[in-house]
């Protein structure tokens, strides 16, 4: 069977490279399946989980709170902000995030609408991150 090659970078390191059957990556437009022979495309990516798929199945998952991928119909490079393994997502440092994400938003001018879109990415990312640490 076809792969595409994943590569998972984040600021501090290259977390994963490896072929893999299909990929599921959080795009800011909803969930998007990337396969071998995908159409080249370069997508924002919105918090949420990167699932591998090999044999048919989803083999393991990556939390991200955000970034881009660069698709073409060989590989898929995803720059992410922040990548962890779900496994090693901690539910207290999410509860945080949320809690510091909500406050900021209470306290944010709601007619500064740039800065408004970017405490709400920071909420939707730390929700993300706590679904992750519950579904660890």
């Amino acid at each position: 069977m076809a792969t595409t090659l994943l590569e998972i970078v984040s600021p501090d390191r290259l977390l994963l490279s490896q072929p893999v059957d299909m990929a599921v990556i959080p795009a800011a437009e909803g969930e998007m399946g990337v396969l071998p022979g995908h159409a080249p495309m370069i997508v924002l990516l919105q918090g949420g989980t990167i699932t591998l798929h090999e044999g048919g199945r989803p083999t393991s998952r990556l939390y991200v709170s955000g970034g881009f991928a660069e698709i073409t119909a060989e590989r898929c490079t995803v720059l992410a902000d922040e990548a962890i393994p779900v496994a090693e997502v901690s539910r207290k440092t999410a509860e945080t995030r949320l809690s510091e994400a909500d406050a900021a938003y209470a306290a944010a001018d709601k007619m500064d609408i740039p800065m408004l879109d970017l405490v709400m990415q920071r909420q939707q990312a730390a929700r993300a991150m706590l679904a992750a640490a519950e579904a660890a």
